[in-house]
């Protein structure tokens, strides 16, 4: 007598594995798209306190000096299209004097869109030189 030797059947199995993985494979694809939002609103935060500490170091006076780092601050992270949010500009002007340094932070909130994902506060800061052979209102 012979007998056959039946194999368990693997229909389905395909249909299965697609359901267990996508619901990771979308997860993933999230997780990458949040940390590249993270990743580009640093470098946005990087260049805006670039810029606000460069507009800073070339105001006439303390009072001007904060005000145009705010400004640039605003326009760079608005021209960038960022996705930094509620930019705070912190401006350390020290005596403001020729060859001083002017130090500026910028922080800012980024909203990631991810469940299960909290809004990441991003901060950079610059410095700059207050050009040595200009003038300085007091």
């Amino acid at each position: 007598m012979t007998t056959q030797l039946h194999r368990p059947r693997d229909s389905g199995s395909a249909t299965t594995e697609l359901v267990l993985v996508t619901p990771l494979l979308i997860l993933l694809a999230l997780v990458a798209v949040a940390f590249g939002k993270l990743v580009g609103a640093r470098l946005d935060a990087d260049e805006a306190a670039h810029q606000a500490a460069r507009a800073a170091t070339l105001a006439r006076s303390a009072d001007a000096a904060k005000a145009e780092a705010s400004g640039a601050t605003t326009r760079s992270l608005t021209g960038a299209g960022s996705s930094c949010t509620g930019p705070r500009v912190t401006p350390e002007l020290g005596d403001f004097t020729p060859g001083g340094v002017v130090r500026v932070t910028v922080t800012c909130r980024v909203v990631l869109d991810v469940p299960g994902m909290r809004n990441v506060d991003v901060t950079e800061s610059a410095a700059s030189v207050v050009d040595l052979y200009r003038g300085v209102d007091p």
